[in-house]
């Protein structure tokens, strides 16, 4: 049954005003998974409206009556576990595991930002002045234009959103067009289900073809205070110079160019069942994936014999029962982009060591060997169940390997020695390594944000507030001044 949803303005449901709709379509079956609404640039105004009206009261609203909205926006979540792993299935091919992951990493991150919500938030600065007290304080921007991606459509749409919202400020958020329930409409009804009051949260969906317009004119409104958006490194750049054009601050967590690396003390079966995990995961499609599986020349046989056996035996195809690992990509065209990446690689000298041929927007998980630095695949982000295995002879190769790209989100480092995995993990530019594990992982209290082509700012815990908050100088005087003149 297909799905109808209007825009999220004022805390009610509204056409758009041109009565436009656009499809939502299911990229494993190629049907029409849902219809929503394609708002306009006036649309856009009217959101902004209804976020600015509704700031003040949210704003001054206790701290501990917003706090309870969020904890049980997370049971709310929780319990609709089931519904969004339906969402995820037919907005964008979400396998069951990935769709359960994406609501309980989502629900920590609400459970989260209450913790935060009443937090010490400001701090008291020593005075030059006898009988002055200084104080720093962190205070709500106001409305903050929030851009949510598909690809873990719960918990990035949850991430584009819960820290602004828990700092004090109102949102509109603009989801994207392949996950306009998912990453959208389907939070907002979660944080309102769970008290949140109307006009705190808007939801703006649009058509493919508009998507230029609104992300500009949403950026542009001189209401709007801050802005975050999470997706690839070619529209973080458009969004991030609309940002700078009107003087606001934006948070951007862009694309990666991940390494795993499998050093010489490592673990072999280990490091397979970790690589496996950290490339294909999704299908790929997650920023943090890891493209690269670079082994010390010592494991390299045995460890890419181990791994393209496993890969090759993954399940692949329907996203909706429980054994699938690769479902498909977002649509058929994703897949055959993927696909081009892999036929390039192979004509430039790449072997294929696991792989097959695609069947609509299921691209089988594959294994590269040997690519070449002229081939395409060499510095783009696959974004797909594809991954190059290459060998180093030291640990500065690996590093300088590692680097050689123009991204730095992640990156994992597989050692059974610490201190090991340490050291090399101290020389790699990336917002985030992790020791002994592959490249995907996410916790909500911690920084989450990359370094290079792959944004700046933080989401996570403190970060994530302090992304959405203006620090203000406050001082009293505890008596009266004398002036020179």
């Amino acid at each position: 049954m297909t799905r109808n949803r209007d825009l999220l303005i004022g805390g009610k449901d509204v056409p758009a005003r041109s009565g436009r709709t656009t499809e939502d379509i299911s990229p494993y079956t190629g049907e029409v998974f849902a219809t929503v609404a394609a708002a306009g640039v006036e649309d856009v105004t009217l959101a902004v409206d209804a976020a600015q009206a509704a700031f003040p009261a949210w704003a001054a609203m206790s701290p501990f009556q917003r706090r309870a909205i969020f904890l049980k926006a997370a049971d709310v979540l929780e319990e609709r576990t089931s519904q969004a792993a339906d969402l995820m299935a037919g907005e964008v091919g979400g396998t069951r595991p990935w769709a359960y992951f994406n609501v309980g990493l989502a629900a920590a991150m609400l459970r989260e930002a209450a913790a935060a919500i009443t937090a010490p938030r400001g701090e008291v600065l020593s005075a030059q002045e006898e009988g002055v007290l200084g104080l720093a304080v962190r205070e709500p921007v106001g409305v903050v234009a929030a851009f949510a991606p598909w690809n873990a459509p719960i918990i990035l749409g949850v991430r584009a959103v819960a820290a602004a919202l828990a700092a004090g400020n109102t949102v509109v958020v603009k989801p994207s067009e392949d996950a306009p329930l998912a990453c959208g409409l389907f939070i907002a009804d979660v944080l309102y289900e769970a008290g949140l009051p109307d006009g705190v949260l808007n939801v703006i969906t649009n058509d493919p073809a508009d998507a230029a317009g609104i992300a500009e004119a949403l950026v542009a409104d001189p209401r709007v205070r801050a802005v975050n958006f999470t997706g690839s490194t070619g529209v973080g750049r458009i969004i991030g110079m609309h940002a700078a054009r009107h003087l606001k601050p934006a948070l951007l967590e862009l694309g990666g160019k991940n390494a795993i690396i499998v050093l010489d003390d490592a673990d072999v079966d280990y490091a397979v069942n970790a690589a496996t995990f950290g490339v294909f995961m999704n299908a790929g499609q997650i920023c943090m994936s890891g493209d690269r599986i670079l082994v010390h020349s010592s494991l390299v046989e045995e460890f890419t014999t181990k791994f393209a056996a496993k890969v090759a035996a993954l399940p692949a195809g329907d996203p909706a029962l429980p054994g699938t690992v690769i479902g498909p990509l977002v649509s058929p065209a994703a897949a055959q982009r993927v696909a081009g990446l892999v036929r390039d690689a192979v004509a430039k000298g790449a072997s294929v060591v696991a792989g097959g041929d695609v069947e609509g927007a299921v691209h089988p998980a594959t294994v590269l060997t040997g690519l070449t630095p002229d081939a395409e695949l060499y510095h783009a982000e696959s974004f797909g169940p594809v991954c190059v295995v290459q060998s180093f002879a030291t640990d500065d190769e690996a590093v300088e390997l590692a680097n050689d790209t123009e991204n730095g989100l992640t990156a994992g480092i597989i050692t059974e020695n610490g201190t090991h995995g340490l050291h090399v993990a101290r020389r790699l530019q990336t917002g985030i390594v992790h020791i002994n594990d592959q490249s995907v992982a996410d916790e909500p209290q911690a920084p989450f944000g990359g370094f290079k082509a792959s944004g700046y700012g933080r989401f996570g815990g403190r970060w994530g507030l302090e992304a959405f908050t203006n620090t203000r100088w406050l001082t009293l005087a505890t008596q009266q001044a004398h002036y020179p003149f």
